[in-house]
């Protein structure tokens, strides 16, 4: 990696950060930079979700007046995150690359409709004034958001939002802090599993790292002023990106 290259990378994790903190798409960013400069998919998205954990804690910490009142949410959701993300992070070094290459495109595109359908899913949560929790259906939606992103994690936090905005009553901050603690510990399991068991390019985990953490303070500090058309601009340019350097290596 060139020097010039390195700088691309921190500044792509700095992006990611701030957008996993206030959207949750930053994958969309940093993946196709890591493709960029020569990793291979599957190492990529390794080092990418070992890269991203201490941004999206950052973020999680930057939202923790957020957080306050909901620990009984957090103590009954996060089981689902993490189980979803040992069986997401297991499928990916057990199915084969070619595999991986095949399936990425396809959840880089349902992750772009996901970003583009984002103010509608906001307007969703917005809206909603039951006082539903969510039950059995939203922990099994936690679950399944998890085994996403163990597996590929662009988009997870759209995901997560879009079931808590159809299942949840609650606003749409404290459901965003909510979003960047599950998305975090998804990120952060995953991440250890594939230490022990995938290849990782722990130059590319250093400085999405350092990135990350600034990316995760700047989106938690600017959070709904930041304009977010704009950013689903970038995401879905990003992301066709992504698509035409995987289909075409």
């Amino acid at each position: 990696m060139t020097v010039w290259e390195a700088i691309a990378v921190v500044i792509a994790g700095v992006f990611a950060g701030g957008i996993n903190t206030v959207v949750g798409s930053g994958t969309l960013v940093t993946f196709p930079v890591l493709l960029a400069v020569g990793y291979p998919p599957v190492v990529a998205n390794v080092s990418n979700s070992l890269g991203l954990v201490p941004g999206s804690l950052s973020g999680a910490w930057g939202y923790r007046e957020e957080l306050k009142g909901q620990a009984d949410r957090i103590k009954r959701l996060l089981p689902a995150s993490v189980l979803g993300a040992v069986v997401g992070a297991v499928l990916l070094v057990t199915l084969p690359e070619k595999a991986f290459a095949a399936i990425v495109p396809v959840l880089i595109v349902i992750a772009l409709v996901l970003v583009l359908i984002q103010p509608w899913l906001n307007r969703k949560l917005a809206d909603r004034r039951s006082d539903n929790d969510g039950g059995v259906l939203l922990w099994l939606g936690v679950f399944a958001a998890g085994v996403y992103g163990g597996y590929f994690g662009a988009a997870q936090g759209v995901l997560v939002m879009g079931i808590m905005g159809v299942l949840v009553s609650e606003h749409l901050q404290r459901m965003n802090a909510l979003k960047n603690v599950l998305t975090a510990f998804v990120n952060l399991v995953a991440g250890v599993l594939f230490i022990f068991i995938a290849d990782v390019a722990w130059l590319a985990v250093l400085l999405l790292a350092a990135g990350s953490v600034v990316g995760g303070q700047i989106g938690a500090k600017i959070g709904r002023k930041l304009p977010p058309a704009v950013l689903r601009g970038v995401i879905v340019v990003v992301g066709v990106a992504a698509i035409v350097q995987l289909l075409t290596r």
